[in-house]
């Protein structure tokens, strides 16, 4: 039986000289990408980063215009708290007035 034996340095080199020249042929051996299909690559990138950025916008205006509509809610909700008061400050006969249109509104529907 043979037993194993420790390759030497000359014949590690050699592997390895071997295996940079068959690394070198199949590198060689490729084949050259062609000028327009690098472009049609480099345009469809383009094309890719700028419907990215175009949706970038799209979100970021929805996100500002939602703020804008929570603000003005909120500008809304105040003004109405604040108009409380003048609609309390009607007097006996505005009063009178408003409940007898709203009988003569539901007496109208019947």
């Amino acid at each position: 039986m043979a037993s194993y034996k420790d390759p030497s340095f000359q014949e590690r080199t050699a592997l390895a000289r071997q295996a940079r020249e068959k690394a070198l042929k199949l590198l060689a051996a490729k084949p050259v990408v062609d000028e327009a299909v690098i472009a049609q690559r480099a345009a469809a990138r383009a094309a890719k980063e700028a419907a990215e950025a175009e949706k970038s916008a799209a979100r970021k205006a929805a996100i500002a215009q939602a703020k804008a509509d929570k603000i003005a809610a909120r500008e809304a909700a105040a003004a109405e708290v604040a108009a409380a008061p003048a609609k309390a400050a009607l007097s006996e006969a505005e009063k009178k007035a408003a409940r007898d249109a709203r009988y003569a509104a539901r007496k109208a529907k019947r």
